[in-house]
């Protein structure tokens, strides 16, 4: 059974927490598709295919629906890099691998990435906590893996931290925009080669 068809059954009871990815898939297309103004709850429903009573039971309004679905992305987002980080103890793997996240982050179909780095809403203060998180988060990971292995002190080491998250996310944005010419994997090693010369050569683990 496809997903668009799962959806689109009516009158199935399923578990809350399913339900709830279930409503959450649904706004995904729709912000997707039309964006957050345009989007309606009915058209939501409807994709979802559920009444809106049942939309209303889990989300009071349209924001509280977009920001659960930006939760839930910035949560992929930092358990993304956070993988990534214990992917390895090899530092040399660990930066291509946190680079590879924030590439895999963006080409996701979904068009998750535009809700968390180019949201609309960011007037919005749980809107504009929710995005800062998936930078924060990210920065917090990456630094306290960078002070563990290459005895940094905690500003150094976020610093650091901070430069590879924006070099990352900047990155996979502008290669999703003009990839034609050049594969993920290209892209991910050509960023992750900058990185690594700047951090694996200037500050080796401590017992290197």
């Amino acid at each position: 059974m496809t997903e668009m068809t799962r959806l689109q059954q009516r009158g199935v009871r399923l578990p809350r927490t399913e339900r709830r990815a279930q409503l959450l898939a649904a706004a995904q297309r729709v912000f997707a598709e039309n964006g957050y103004h345009a989007a309606a709850m009915d058209e939501i429903a409807e994709v979802a295919g559920v009444s809106k009573p049942v939309l209303y039971q889990h989300f009071p309004g349209k924001l509280d629906l977009y920001i659960a679905l930006l939760e839930s992305h910035v949560d992929e987002l930092v358990k993304r890099v956070q993988n990534a980080l214990d992917s390895t103890t090899e530092n040399k793997q660990r930066v291509p691998a946190t680079v590879g996240a924030f590439f895999d982050f963006v080409s996701n179909d979904a068009g998750a990435f535009r809700m968390v780095f180019e949201s609309d809403l960011r007037g919005e203060p749980a809107v504009q906590e929710a995005v800062d998180r998936a930078t924060s988060a990210s920065v917090d990971a990456i630094t306290e893996t960078i002070t563990a292995d290459a005895g940094l002190d905690e500003d150094k080491a976020r610093l650091l931290a901070v430069g590879l998250v924006g070099m990352s996310q900047v990155s996979a944005r502008f290669w999703l925009q003009h990839h034609q010419s050049m594969s993920q994997e290209e892209a991910v090693a050509l960023t992750a080669n900058l990185a690594w010369r700047g951090i694996g050569g200037g500050f080796p683990l401590k017992d290197a």
